[in-house]
C-alpha cells in the first residue's frame, strides 16, 4: 500500500506533468477545437486508455526493450509519426472542403476513442519515461513493487483525464466561437494539420 504522502506528491507531479506543452494535450486542444468538447474527452479517454500499455510495459520490464533496442524503438516512433501525417492530411484535407460537407461524416466516438489510444501507444517514448518516473514512487518495503506501478499508473491517467478533460472543454468553446464564421473554421482546420505535421516530425526524429 503506497503512503499517503508518496500519493500525493506523485498526484501533484503527475498533474503538473499532464499541463506541460506535449503532443498529447496539443492533440486532444487541437481536436477539441475542430471537433467539439465531447470529441476531445474522447479522445483524452483514449489517450489515458493508451497509458495502460506503458504501464503494463514498464510493471512487465517491456519498456526496457524500447530503451535498449535501437530497431523497436524506430519502428513504434515511425508508426506514430506516419499516422500523424495522416492526421495532418485529413485536417487539411477537411480545411478544403465547405462546412456542409465537412458535417456529413463525422468520426463515431468509437474511433475517436481508438485514435486517442493509437497516438499513445506508437509514441515509445511514453514507455521510456514511464521507466525513468514510475518507479522512483515505488517502495519494495512497503509491498509488491508490480502492484505499486500499476496503482501509480492508474493514478497518472486520471490526473491526466482530468487535465485533458478539461482543456477539452476549455478549447471546444473556443472552437466553437472561432468556427462560427467559413473562414475560422478554415483557418482551425489548417492549425490542427500544421500542429500534427510538426507533431509527426518532431517524433520521427526523435532519439532515447
Amino acid at each position: 500500500m503506497l503512503e499517503l504522502q508518496t500519493i500525493m506528491m506523485f498526484v501533484t507531479a503527475s498533474t503538473l506533468l499532464a499541463l506541460a506543452p506535449g503532443p498529447d494535450i496539443l492533440f486532444v486542444l487541437t481536436q477539441s477545437m475542430t471537433k467539439g468538447s465531447r470529441s476531445g474527452i474522447v479522445i483524452a479517454l483514449g489517450l489515458c486508455s493508451g497509458l495502460i500499455f506503458h504501464t503494463t510495459a514498464v510493471a512487465l520490464g517491456v519498456a526496457v526493450i524500447f530503451q535498449t533496442s535501437i530497431l523497436a524503438f524506430t519502428i513504434l516512433k515511425f508508426v506514430g509519426a506516419a499516422y500523424l501525417l495522416y492526421l495532418a492530411y485529413m485536417a487539411f484535407k477537411d480545411a478544403s472542403k465547405s462546412k456542409l460537407e465537412s458535417d456529413k461524416s463525422p468520426l463515431s466516438l468509437k474511433a475517436l476513442y481508438k485514435r486517442g489510444i493509437f497516438m499513445n501507444i506508437t509514441n515509445p517514448k511514453v514507455s521510456i519515461f514511464f521507466l525513468a518516473f514510475l518507479p522512483q514512487f515505488t517502495n519494495a518495503e512497503i509491498g509488491n513493487v508490480t502492484a505499486q506501478i500499476f496503482t501509480l499508473g492508474a493514478l497518472f491517467m486520471l490526473c491526466a483525464f482530468v487535465v485533458f478533460s478539461l482543456v477539452s472543454l476549455l478549447a471546444g468553446r473556443v472552437g466553437a466561437w472561432f468556427a462560427q464564421t467559413k473562414s475560422g473554421e478554415k483557418i482551425l482546420n489548417r492549425a490542427a494539420g500544421t500542429i500534427f505535421a510538426v507533431l509527426a516530425l518532431k517524433l520521427a526524429f526523435a532519439s532515447k
